[in-house]
């Protein structure tokens, strides 16, 4: 049985709220944010939903490999931006445009390596535009 192509985003879904249990916490992960750079984990964090928002956007059919990684880009840094704004009203975090800018530059990164992996596995939009 084929999955249904909306199944393919709940993982980007699912890994966006888990973004937002994480920045609801006032030092959600302190064995990480003690030993790596917060702009690092900013980075990784956000390259990790633009990937999965490239894989999800690519089954979704109605939009070409490079049209889903600019878009998964632009969305995963809008959730970066609309993340440090929700941060500014959790006691212990503060709003900053330095992490944001590493959350779009990760966005960047993971939108722009998923597609050779995409590539490799033979993933293809079912319908092109």
């Amino acid at each position: 049985m084929r999955r249904p192509p909306l199944l393919w985003l709940v993982p980007a879904l699912a890994y966006a709220g888990l973004i937002f249990y994480l920045s609801s916490q006032p030092n959600p992960l302190p064995f990480l944010t003690a030993r790596l750079s917060d702009k690092l984990l900013h980075a990784v964090e956000y390259a990790g939903l633009a990937a999965l928002l490239v894989l999800g956007l690519t089954h979704l059919g109605t939009v070409g490999r490079r049209r889903a990684a600019l878009l998964a880009v632009l969305l995963a840094s809008a959730y970066g931006a609309s993340d440090e704004l929700h941060q500014y009203f959790v006691p212990g975090r503060s709003c900053d445009l330095l992490d944001w800018a590493a959350d779009t530059l990760g966005a960047l990164a993971g939108g722009l390596l998923a597609g050779p992996f995409l590539r490799r596995w033979g993933v293809r939009a079912s319908i092109r535009p």
